[in-house]
């Protein structure tokens, strides 16, 4: 009975604690006897107690690291702050484990001293237009450092640059005046654009104006040609229709002179008389030949 208590006491303290469970993504470092044995991934695992230990426990998963900004000088002698963003992964937890001492602060020093070395080599309006150079050679450079380390940097961002309070303010300014200028060219155009479509405006009004002016003219030309025409038919129809009726030179005589007052009664200025005056003085010795029979 002792010894099944013994037994018992023994699985609880010490055979239950040395089984593991290594969870996904994860992996254990595992020593034997003070030296690397090997490495643990995911599933079950059972290690000697009082002979094996964990050394430590390290996860696959990519690992964001935002560091504080670092104080840089730029090639124009301009002092910044710039803080960094740096996405990194293990690839080899034994190379992480023993590697280096304490590997993400050895990462943020890494990072402090080339983000030093990059920004020294630009000046100030190359530092803040070159964000993608400056993340591109970061992160080629700190991904080789730290490879030994059984570390792959993924990405580096520059997250925020930021210059002295002087510097600010003339940059201020300067974007202040170049939205004034880009105003007052927009306001510019247009006030030509407007300028363009009311003299193309009124331009088309004058064109419109002449040619209605035109075709009103014509319309009363035409009728007046009509109405002329219309006129001298109904007299050539009178003189026909007293042909027909047999009338005498006398009749046909009189019905000239007619015309021919009417003629003179109208709005012309001239008159037309035939040459031969005679004729007009028969015609006028006919006329009180009737005038006398009545």
């Amino acid at each position: 009975m002792e010894l099944l208590f013994i037994i018992l006491i023994l699985v609880v303290f010490i055979v239950i604690p040395n089984i593991k469970i290594v969870p996904q993504a994860k992996v254990y470092v595992i020593e034997r006897l003070g030296s690397y044995y090997k490495t643990w991934h995911n599933g079950l695992q059972l290690k000697i107690p009082f002979i094996d230990r964990v050394a430590n426990v390290v996860t696959l998963k990519e690992v964001v690291k935002d560091f504080a900004p670092q104080p840089v000088i730029t090639k124009d002698n301009v002092t910044m702050q710039i803080d960094t963003v740096v996405y990194f992964q293990i690839t080899d937890a034994k190379l992480y484990t023993y590697g280096v001492e304490n590997p993400i602060n050895a990462i943020e020093t890494l990072t402090a001293t080339t983000l030093r070395n990059i920004i020294g080599e630009l000046e100030l309006d190359q530092t803040l237009t070159s964000r993608d150079i400056i993340n591109s050679k970061m992160r080629a450079i700190l991904d080789e450092a730290t490879d030994p380390w059984g570390i792959k940097v993924n990405r580096v961002e520059v997250k925020n640059i930021i210059p002295p309070r002087d510097i600010q303010e003339a940059m201020e300014k300067q974007m202040r005046a170049e939205r004034e200028r880009r105003e007052k060219i927009l306001q510019a155009e247009g006030e030509k654009k407007s300028s363009i479509l009311i003299a193309e405006g009124e331009k088309e009004s004058a064109i419109l104006r002449a040619e209605a002016k035109k075709e009103a003219q014509i319309k009363i030309a035409e009728g007046e040609a009509e109405a002329m025409l219309k006129l001298k038919s109904a007299e050539a129809q009178g003189i026909k229709l007293l042909k027909e009726a047999g009338a005498d030179k006398s009749v046909l005589a009189l019905k000239s002179y007619e015309a021919l007052a009417n003629v003179a009664n109208g709005q012309a200025t001239k008159i037309i008389l035939p040459a031969d005056l005679q004729g007009v003085a028969s015609i006028g010795t006919v006329i009180n030949e009737m005038i006398d029979k009545k």
